[in-house]
């Protein structure tokens, strides 16, 4: 290779090469314009091994470097910056890469596109970037970038593609972005506060999508929204604004996609959306909207998905266009509504439904609801004073002001005194009822675990739970509303944790029970399977990169991972977590738990300290169990002595077996049908067969062969993003 001194381009592709990329490249090919090793196996595991960066330096016609989707690892070396200064297009993305950004990349002044997405990168994004004025696709997604966008990147004049999704960037959006021509802009999954600037709403070039979903921005959406009239996903989901959908949205008519869920909005979906007629996607669930449900959105035609759940929407649902499909809509936690097709089971509207109650109405029940606070209020402050023998019941310290206090009392009341009606899991120190609670103005249904405090580990349990839950925000982490560390009626002491109510349940019942209607026809789906996967490994990379003590679950199981409305995982049950280092007592019961039979680590058995590499095998055996339909600890595996073993003897040439049949599309009864079912079922088993190659990777019996969370996470990006239908980028 380095004897080539005429080579003016290098170019190999898929897996042909492998092993160190040679530290002579360029020194005798200084001619060299273009070089474009993709997708192969080329390895750099330290600071020698990226010697060939300063040997390119030599290569002043160098225009093209793309190294992406290797092995390369280690840190980036200075000498980076040192390219050509001709150099128009970079890409390391999809490799192993740490450290930080050099700030010497901002001397590649000519750069069209720098992708650097899918590593480890971490730190700050260098200010420098702001110099590479012709500078037209950025992406640094899916890395640890932390610290605040910086405003220099308003002086890229040319750019229309900005992606820094999935790092830990917090920090106010700079309104200086609004001078860069943007078409493409991606700023979720990372820690991102403040108000959105309204400067971004005048970014006229704004056309395929903005995301700004899964943040801590705060504020109300800005009535500027009217100038994104070319924007075809806009997508707010899962931060803390507030205020109402302003009616000028209604003139964003390109939009296909409008995603708000998970804010505090308030008040009711405005008329003006009536003008989004190109519509497909709605999803406002999870706010406090009120009022009626419009009759319009029934008449949008191509809306194929909407999400209206957990909201304070009240009267009769529509019966006409999407409302028609039961599957196509979400409706769940909306006490107040009526009515609409048989199949939604709704409680028949009656005449009076739509009418506001009259003023003698309101102040009568004003004033019973005054008295009967009142009368309940002194029997309870009697029943505290005639019982010498019961100790105060005290809001824990670790919770804040800004969760709700909650007494025994209350929760007693909201589950029907703890009833095996509203009794919906159990566990091994204690048991969850589901219940109804006003919270913050609003009605919200909640899942209350209550601890079994009699057995023995169980206040540990709790403690553990509270001290995890207290330290994480995560999209992908069951959310804790609060605790009660109290007494109940008889004087014995009482522990509890409130979480939010997630409507479809835990894993394991989807993977292992008979499932009806749209719970099976997603069972079905291995690409909903493969995005409980992806949401499952979000949240362990985060917990193993938390700071300043990485946590470790110690208990992840598929009875561990629950679904909200739209098929998001939450990973819950934090009773066994321990911090990285945490001290403990050798002689506690709770201490030496580490999991669960089947899913705890082999190297627990021998009395091992726990530590991530516990997790990630945990994840291996959820991983494989999830596409195969069979758990851990069934006994069905022929000559195998494990779930991983059977699995790994099926490779390659017998995987279809041991797949979940649930899983493999149904032979169809003509030629041209079963020619379309053999290469559907041919893709499918080869998407399954490569996220099963990754569960047996992760669960390796020496936690030393297991990769990180985080690699096998990018393992499953890739797969998601090579086997489903192409998204815009």
């Amino acid at each position: 290779m380095c004897n080539a001194s005429m080579l003016q381009i290098l170019q190999a592709v898929y897996n042909s090469l492998s092993g160190r990329i040679p530290d002579c490249l360029g020194t005798r090919q200084n001619r060299l314009s273009v070089v474009a090793l993709p997708k192969n196996q080329l390895e750099a595991t330290n600071d020698a091994d990226w010697g060939f960066l300063s040997s390119l330096t030599n290569c002043s016609n160098l225009q093209a470097l793309d190294l992406g989707y290797n092995r390369l690892q280690g840190e980036l070396p200075s000498s980076i910056g040192n390219l050509s200064s001709g150099l128009s297009f970079l890409i390391i993305a999809n490799n192993n890469i740490v450290g930080k950004i050099p700030e010497g990349i901002g001397n590649l002044v000519n750069l069209k596109l720098l992708y650097m997405d899918y590593n480890h990168l971490e730190g700050a994004i260098p200010a420098s970037l702001g110099k590479i004025k012709v500078l037209n696709r950025l992406s640094l997604s899916y890395n640890n970038l932390s610290g605040s966008i910086p405003p220099t990147l308003g002086n890229l004049t040319a750019l229309n593609l900005l992606l820094l999704q999935g790092n830990a960037l917090d920090g106010i959006i700079p309104s200086s972005l609004s001078s860069c021509p943007i078409e493409q802009l991606d700023l979720s999954y990372n820690s991102l506060t403040g108000p959105i600037p309204k400067e971004l709403f005048l970014i006229s070039t704004l056309s395929s999508f903005m995301l700004l979903g899964h943040n801590f921005i705060s504020g109300t959406l800005p009535s500027e929204m009217h100038n994104l009239i070319n924007l075809g996903v806009l997508d707010f989901a899962s931060n803390n604004i507030s205020g109402q959908i302003p009616a000028s949205i209604g003139e964003c008519q390109s939009l296909q996609q409008l995603n708000i869920s998970g804010n505090s909005l308030q008040g009711a979906i405005p008329s003006s959306m009536e003008q989004l007629k190109g519509l497909l996607v709605l999803d406002l669930s999870n706010n406090n909207l009120s009022g009626g449900i419009p009759e319009f959105l029934g008449n949008l035609k191509g809306i194929s998905a909407l999400n209206l759940s957990f909201n304070n929407f009240e009267g009769e649902v529509p019966k006409h266009g999407v409302f028609l499909d039961v599957t196509a809509i979400s409706i769940n936690g909306n006490d107040g509504l009526c009515g609409g097709i048989p199949q939604l089971k709704l409680p028949t509207c009656s005449n009076h439904t739509t009418k506001k109650p009259s003023r003698k109405l309101v102040m009568i029940i004003s004033i019973c609801s005054a008295t009967l606070f009142i009368t309940l209020a002194s029997a309870l402050f009697k029943i505290y004073h005639k019982s010498r023998k019961m100790k105060s019941s005290v809001q824990l310290s670790l919770i804040s002001e800004q969760y709700m206090r909650v007494s025994y009392a209350e929760l007693f009341k909201v589950t029907n005194g703890f009833s095996c009606e509203n009794l919906i899991g159990a566990g091994s120190f204690g048991s969850v009822y589901k219940g109804s609670m006003r919270s913050n103005d609003q009605q919200v249904v909640i899942a209350v675990k209550v601890l079994n405090l009699t057995q023995h580990g169980a206040s540990q349990s709790f403690d553990a739970e509270c001290e995890t839950l207290r330290c994480v925000r995560h999209r992908n982490l069951v959310k804790i509303l609060t605790v009660c560390s109290s007494i109940d009626f008889e004087g014995h002491d009482f522990k509890a944790l409130v979480y939010e109510f997630l409507p479809n349940g835990n894993l394991d019942e989807w993977l292992h029970q008979q499932l009806m209607g749209d719970g099976e026809c997603k069972a079905r789906d291995h690409i909903v399977r493969l995005g409980i996967a992806i949401d499952v490994a979000f949240s362990l990379e985060y917990l193993h990169q938390h700071k300043p003590l990485p946590i470790i679950h110690c208990d992840l199981k598929p009875s561990n991972v629950l679904l909200d409305g739209d098929m998001v995982a939450h990973v819950a049950d934090f009773g066994l977590a321990r911090f990285v280092h945490q001290d403990l007592e050798k002689s506690s019961g709770w201490a030496s738990m580490r999991g669960t039979i089947g899913y705890a680590a082999p190297e627990y058995g021998l009395g091992n300290q726990v530590s991530i590499h516990g997790d990630v095998y945990s994840y291996g055996v959820l991983l494989i169990e999830m596409f195969t339909g069979k758990r851990p600890t069934d006994s069905d595996f022929g000559e195998a002595v494990s779930l991983r073993e059977y699995v790994q003897m099926a490779l390659p040439d017998k995987i279809a077996d041991v797949i979940d049949q649930w899983l493999l599309p149904e032979m169809g009864n003509d030629e041209q049908d079963k020619s379309n079912s053999n290469k559907s079922r041919d893709l499918r088993i080869a998407c399954i067969t490569s996220i099963l190659r990754i569960g047996i990777s992760c669960s390796e019996e020496m936690h030393t062969d297991r990769p990180k969370i985080g690699d096998a996470l990018k393992e499953l990006l890739a797969i998601r993003d090579k086997f489903r239908a192409p998204s815009t980028n």
